[in-house]
């Protein structure tokens, strides 16, 4: 399991690379909405500070973890660069099994 911002870190980063591979010129993708559906725990912290953590799951086909229940949350995330009110433009070379 990892937590939610952390999925949301590594899918900057994997975003970032691809954008800074887009040539100056030749073909160029426009970054469209990012859609994520994941399955969410929630875990509270018994402690004084009381925080509470997201932790995306991999449940197979049961739904559940352990005793905790589980929600689906789709996200649609609309990446922009900093100073700019445009869709950042992509490109790379295809790694294997992408899609």
């Amino acid at each position: 399991m990892i937590e939610l911002a952390e999925l949301i870190r590594e899918l900057r980063t994997e975003l970032a690379s691809a954008v800074d591979a887009a040539p100056a010129d030749g073909l160029r993708f426009e970054l469209g909405p990012v859609e994520l559906e994941v399955s969410l725990a929630v875990e509270r912290k018994a402690n004084a500070s009381g925080k509470v953590r997201f932790l995306v799951v991999d449940l197979g086909t049961d739904g559940t973890l352990g005793r905790s229940s589980t929600q689906r949350v789709q996200l649609t995330l609309h990446p922009r660069l900093a100073g700019s009110a445009g869709s950042p433009m992509v490109s790379g070379p295809e790694a294997a099994g992408e899609r």
